[in-house]
């Protein structure tokens, strides 16, 4: 682990990871045991990742813990889940805030229950002063929800001639997401083998690195976060530019 660790390039890491966690109903199902088992057991990789996105320097990662289409899950899965979430707040503020990480959450937070509301409150509050790894829970999140709900209030800034429609541009657009203080994702890492995006951050990933590997999500640990981002590190970002245009810029 440490040998891998140390190939790692501390200059070429990544500003903002995003993961779609995926694949612990299948985990759990070559085990024979309930999808309630799997997300039970997901909660620890939940753990390396930000351990290991601690260790590296990484400042930003965002977990797309539930989507707006998952809430058309079986009842009992979805009651789980948010039971899970509490008891998984409750349980990890203490390391939270032993290791500077600060907590924040995207979504359409009002869908979820009380009691969830109330813990994830708590705990941003608890940790808004924290400085090292910003943590984001993308939780009742889906991407084309939080771009409707973008236009929506653009749209009454300009009614209210608060807002020229001249003036619209990508900052003004990058201001109205639930994701206004948060820099674009450098690098998006999916498990289980699903190569899509599933209605996550399509905005913020506009020049995202991808990574897609079959391994699911409760067997994803440090030394597979650590494999991606040497991965990453191989890999040339252009922003549309030419390689030989990069070359220059990085003489």
């Amino acid at each position: 682990m440490d040998i891998l660790k140390a190939q790692i390039l501390k200059n070429k890491i990544p500003q903002h990871i995003a993961i779609i966690m995926d694949g612990n109903g299948r985990w759990a199902k070559l085990k024979n045991k309930p999808r309630v088992y799997g997300h039970k057991n997901g909660v620890n990789s939940v753990r390396e990742a930000i351990e290991s996105c601690g260790e590296l320097g990484i400042k930003y990662l965002t977990l797309y813990a539930f989507s707006t289409e998952n809430w058309n899950r079986p009842k009992l899965e979805v009651k789980t889940l948010m039971s899970l979430l509490v008891s998984s707040l409750k349980k990890e503020l203490k390391t939270l805030q032993k290791n500077n990480i600060k907590l924040r959450t995207i979504g359409n937070l009002n869908d979820l229950p009380k009691s969830v509301q109330k813990e994830l409150i708590e705990v941003i509050e608890k940790t808004k002063n924290n400085t090292a790894l910003n943590l984001t829970l993308a939780l009742s999140y889906g991407s084309r929800d939080e771009i409707v709900n973008v236009i929506r209030n653009i749209s009454k800034k300009v009614v209210n001639n608060d807002l020229a429609i001249e003036e619209i541009n990508e900052n003004i657009i990058n201001n109205h997401l639930y994701t206004f203080s948060l820099p674009d994702v450098d690098y998006l890492i999916r498990t289980s083998g699903e190569k899509r995006i599933s209605n996550f951050l399509l905005w913020q990933i506009a020049y995202a690195e991808m990574y897609f590997t079959d391994t699911l999500w409760p067997d994803f640990k440090k030394e597979n976060l650590f494999n991606a981002i040497l991965e990453y590190q191989n890999r040339e970002r252009r922003f549309g530019k030419t390689s030989e245009q990069i070359e220059k810029i990085n003489e």
